[in-house]
């Protein structure tokens, strides 16, 4: 009842996240900038549209 010693070979592969932060900068600056340009348009409106009416 003595079965022979089986070798087993586990293949290993590590996975790293590559994450770039210049891309990670560059589109928080353009939401950024779709933020301000979205409440500068509102603060034109209530300041300069909304009064004439």
């Amino acid at each position: 009842m003595n079965e022979p010693h089986k070798t087993v070979e586990v293949e290993r592969k590590d996975i790293q996240q590559k994450s770039d932060s210049s891309m990670v900068a560059s589109t928080f600056i353009k939401y950024a900038a779709y933020v301000i340009i979205f409440f500068g348009f509102l603060y034109f409106l209530v300041k300069y549209v909304f009064p004439k009416f």
